[in-house]
């Protein structure tokens, strides 16, 4: 029996004046963490929350989410973190198919009306019978007409609760996936999913109890911040420094200010890390670089010349990673200790197996050989929630077939060729965009690059790549069709470019290739 709270309380012992969390002036320390969340876990049990019951969760990156988190969790309940760009009716969605008890919603801003979205997708989920307003000031009245506060709701719940217990196999959080290919499911993630997962971090980075600080720029409601962040920081009582959203130039002072030791982000917040390097003379780079211990990057692949770029500037070699939420979500990492290798996801975590699979699940064992990735070990889900069909198809004999291309090299090391879905056939060819991406990038003109594949009534589909120029750079259009018919097979390259201002992505950062066209 275990809880995965354990991570907050074992902290909350052993360091209780450690600031746990900071937001501008604003510092908690681990034993306000704590109380807080035991008054949540309070308030719950008071309002009929039972163990197993599922509790739905919006909030940015603020001290409440790990409050609230906890807190769930501590109750004995499954936490559901909802992406706090959902609408009403996405809302509405997730809290049925989760069969949410209740939910909890930050209120947001005017450009970010959280709370009367989430308001609004309360009102349309059957069995959720609780909404609690999460409110900036917790003694304000509720901006939003007939919805409880969260403030509200606390008053009178002490700041001590014995945590209920678990199995181990029990769900603790329920992760939605993104959707990409249909309406988005719950991955079931166990406490020792999670728990067995942030402390392999710990042992992959060697983090000392109570010396690194984090700035958290990604989302707590996404599975990499969650457990890279805030589960794994917790455990070793870290101090995690929040931005609720990420802007480069807010992010390079705060880790300076804040003598930031450790930076987990995706690729795209490592290439705006660098360009607010260049916008931001007055920035002491060699202090931050003097502090910075850790650099992560996962979400997506990483192109080589970002690293580059980073180890140039921060003096800090990003260690690359890969999972999804399905695997709790890392599987694989580089080694600290070794070598790194630029481009590659590294190899397998402890506990954790990882081979490339054909189609029909069958073992494809060539040396640079490509497959798709399947993963076995202690970070696979219990399914998606209420989904057996989804699940077999994913899940077999242990192995989560990943929906991601890669190859092995000889020593086995793993390296993203591209997502499955995302592979372009040209003419019966086979191209895939990272490698096009890669190459663009190459080029002295061009900061960010996506390619995509588009229809074509004689060769089936057609590469396309859009492209953000460098500060300054005067390459057209026609001159990167030409460059890049120098550099790549005449099957690969992008006869089409288009240049762009700015490119659509995810909350996480990740390059939204869906809305590309």
């Amino acid at each position: 029996m275990l809880n995965l709270s354990i991570l907050l309380e074992d902290s909350a012992r052993r360091y209780p004046d450690r600031a746990a969390v900071v937001l501008g002036p604003q510092r908690l320390t681990y034993s306000q963490v704590e109380a807080a969340a035991n008054q949540v876990a309070n308030m719950l049990v008071a309002r009929g929350i039972q163990p197993g019951d599922k509790v739905a969760l919006s909030c940015p990156n603020l001290p409440y989410f790990p409050i609230v988190y906890y807190g769930i969790l501590k109750a004995g309940a499954v936490v559901v973190p909802l992406n706090v760009l959902l609408k009403g009716r996405e809302i509405a969605y997730h809290l049925n198919d989760s069969q949410a008890k209740a939910y909890l919603c930050f209120q947001g801003t005017p450009e970010l009306p959280m709370g009367t979205e989430g308001y609004a997708g309360f009102g349309g989920a059957d069995g959720c019978e609780h909404f609690f307003l999460i409110t900036a000031d917790p003694a304000a009245a509720s901006p939003v007409e007939g919805a409880e506060t969260l403030g509200q709701a606390l008053a009178g719940h002490g700041p001590v609760f014995e945590t209920v217990l678990r199995a181990e196999t029990d769900a603790a959080v329920i992760l939605y996936t993104s959707g990409t290919t249909g309406q988005a499911k719950g991955a079931e993630l166990s406490h020792s999913n999670l728990l067995l997962n942030a402390l392999t971090c710990n042992r992959l980075f060697n983090s000392q109890p109570a010396t690194d600080t984090h700035l958290l720029v990604l989302p707590l409601f996404h599975s990499f911040g969650s457990t890279v962040n805030m589960n794994a920081g917790f455990s070793v009582a870290a101090t995690l420094v929040l931005l609720p959203r990420f802007e480069a130039n807010a992010a390079v002072q705060l880790l300076q200010s804040e003598e930031v030791t450790f930076f987990a982000g995706v690729p795209t917040m490592y290439w705006g890390l660098l360009n607010a390097l260049s916008e931001n003379e007055g920035v002491d780079v060699e202090r931050i670089a003097a502090n910075m211990r850790v650099a992560v990057s996962g979400g997506s692949s990483l192109p080589v010349e970002i690293i580059k770029a980073v180890r140039e500037r921060f003096g800090v070699t990003i260690l690359e990673g890969y999972g999804l939420s399905e695997t709790s979500p890392v599987a694989t990492f580089s080694n600290p200790a070794s070598e790194p290798r630029p481009g590659s996801i590294g190899i397998p975590i402890w506990g954790v197996e990882v081979k490339l699979i054909d189609p029909e699940w069958n073992t494809v064992g060539g040396v640079d050989e490509i497959g798709e990735i399947a993963i076995r070990g202690h970070n696979i889900m219990n399914g998606y929630y209420n989904r057996p069909e989804a699940t077999a198809e994913v899940i077999r004999d242990g192995w989560f077939r990943t929906g991601d291309l890669a190859r092995r090299d000889k020593d086995g090391f793993y390296y993203i060729v591209d997502r499955a879905k995302d592979m372009i056939i040209r003419g019966g060819f086979n191209v895939y965009p990272r490698e096009i991406e890669e190459l663009l990038l190459t080029h002295e003109a061009v900061s960010l690059a996506a390619v995509i594949g588009v229809p074509h009534p004689q060769h089936g589909e057609e590469v396309k790549a859009f492209v953000i120029l460098k500060p300054g750079a005067t390459a057209t259009e026609v001159d990167l069709v030409a460059w890049g018919k120098e550099q790549m097979a005449a099957y690969k390259y992008p006869r089409i470019v288009k240049v762009v201002e700015s490119l659509p992505m995810t909350a996480t950062g990740k390059l939204l290739k869906r809305e590309l066209s």
